[in-house]
C-alpha cells in the first residue's frame, strides 16, 4: 500500500513540477504515472550503476556529482516517456532536486 502511495505522491509531484517550472511538461496525469513509474525503475536499476562507475568524480565533489546524475535520469525518463518533456540540463536539475526533496519527505511521512 505504501508503495502505491508513495508512486501516487511522485506522479503528483511530476505533475506539480511540470506546472511551475519551465522546460518541463507533462500532457496528463497517466503520463505523469507513467514517468514516475519508469524513473522509480531506472532509480533502483541504473542508478547505483552510475553512482558506482563516477565514485572518484563523487568523491572529489563531496557526493554533489550525484545531483547530476539525478538529473540525467529525470531527462532519460522524458526521453523514454511520451507525453513528458525536459527542455534541457537546467530543467532537469531543477526537477530533479525538487523531486529527490519530495520523495524524501515522502519516505520520512510514511515511515512515522
Amino acid at each position: 500500500m505504501q508503495l502505491i502511495l508513495r508512486w501516487l505522491i511522485n506522479a503528483i509531484a511530476i505533475m506539480l513540477i511540470a506546472l511551475y517550472l519551465p522546460g518541463i511538461g507533462i500532457s496528463s496525469f497517466y503520463a505523469a504515472l507513467i514517468a514516475a513509474l519508469v524513473l522509480g525503475i531506472l532509480n533502483a536499476l541504473i542508478r547505483p550503476l552510475l553512482v558506482l562507475l563516477t565514485l572518484p568524480v563523487n568523491i572529489l565533489t563531496l557526493g554533489l556529482f550525484t545531483l547530476i546524475i539525478n538529473a540525467f535520469l529525470f531527462w532519460l525518463t522524458s526521453t523514454i516517456v511520451k507525453g513528458f518533456f525536459v527542455g534541457g540540463f537546467w530543467p532537469a536539475f531543477w526537477g530533479a532536486l525538487i523531486l529527490c526533496v519530495v520523495s524524501w519527505l515522502t519516505s520520512w511521512l510514511l515511515k512515522k
